[in-house]
């Protein structure tokens, strides 16, 4: 099932998306995603409604150099633990929402990423058990202000504006094989990225049960899994697509903030 967020023409409503192209339809889904979603009867042309990011974290917890090649392309060791981060909800957005630029970053590079998103509140869950509490996979971009990064040290500020966490363009709850999906980004159409998430260092399960063994998971929550090598930065007026294989592509324009 592909979930969605979306702005209809009666207000903001999760939904499940059938059907491709020109024939894709939206099915208006009941309160919330999790569980066994309940449909209203109400649908609308993929067409006519907006994607929204498709779901409003109360956290994203992402994982830094968990590529060996996007660590060396920095000149960094590979971490023998996930190093986990923050990025706060503001920095979420949709589908085609602009990423901002602040004034004064400097460099600001995308990073193109699979997300897992958590189905249910979670805590201490072993790995064995982490596809059981995992409500499905998105797409997203870790944008990153580069050299506040490297001068502050703390990647809070970096990682954490408004804008820099665009996510989607639905979540897919089927993946059979999340650890091996080929994940591209590209800037104005040139490739930049070209990656698997076979490459992974640690795994999803791995990332599932070290980051709930740090912090409660709830429903609806992100891991960002890591970047692989290629990021690179983005300017104002360009745009940057991240494609993950059985998912989608989440393509946002570039503006100055």
């Amino acid at each position: 099932m592909r979930l969605a967020r979306i702005a209809h023409p009666g207000g903001v409503a999760f939904a499940s998306i059938e059907g491709d192209g020109d024939d894709a339809q939206v099915l208006e889904i009941a309160e919330h995603p999790f569980g066994d979603p309940n449909f209203t009867g109400k649908r609308w042309p993929l067409a006519d409604v907006r994607l929204l990011a498709p779901i409003l974290p109360s956290k994203v917890i992402a994982v830094g150099r968990n590529y060996a090649k996007h660590a060396a392309e920095f000149g960094n060791e590979v971490p023998q633990a996930p190093m986990l981060f923050l990025k706060p909800s503001t920095s979420v957005i949709g589908p085609n929402a602009a990423i901002k630029l602040p004034p004064g970053a400097g460099r600001v590079d995308f990073e193109g990423e699979l997300a897992v998103v958590i189905g249910q509140p979670v805590k201490n869950v072993p790995a064995s058990r982490a596809a059981s509490v995992v409500l499905g996979y998105t797409v997203a971009n870790d944008v990153s202000a580069r050299d506040l990064q490297k001068s502050d040290g703390q990647w809070g500020r970096a990682k954490g504006y408004d804008t820099f966490c665009p996510l989607g363009p639905w979540i897919e709850t089927k993946l059979p094989e999340p650890g091996n999906l080929a994940l591209k980004s590209e800037v104005d159409g040139q490739l930049k990225q070209d990656g698997t998430t076979a490459d992974l260092i640690h795994k999803i399960p791995q990332l599932v049960e070290f980051v709930s063994s740090v912090m409660t998971l709830l429903p609806g929550d992100v891991i960002l899994t890591g970047t692989p090598e290629g990021v690179g930065p983005i300017t104002d007026g360009q745009q940057v697509s991240i494609t993950v294989e059985g998912i989608g592509t989440l393509t946002n324009p570039v503006v100055q903030g």
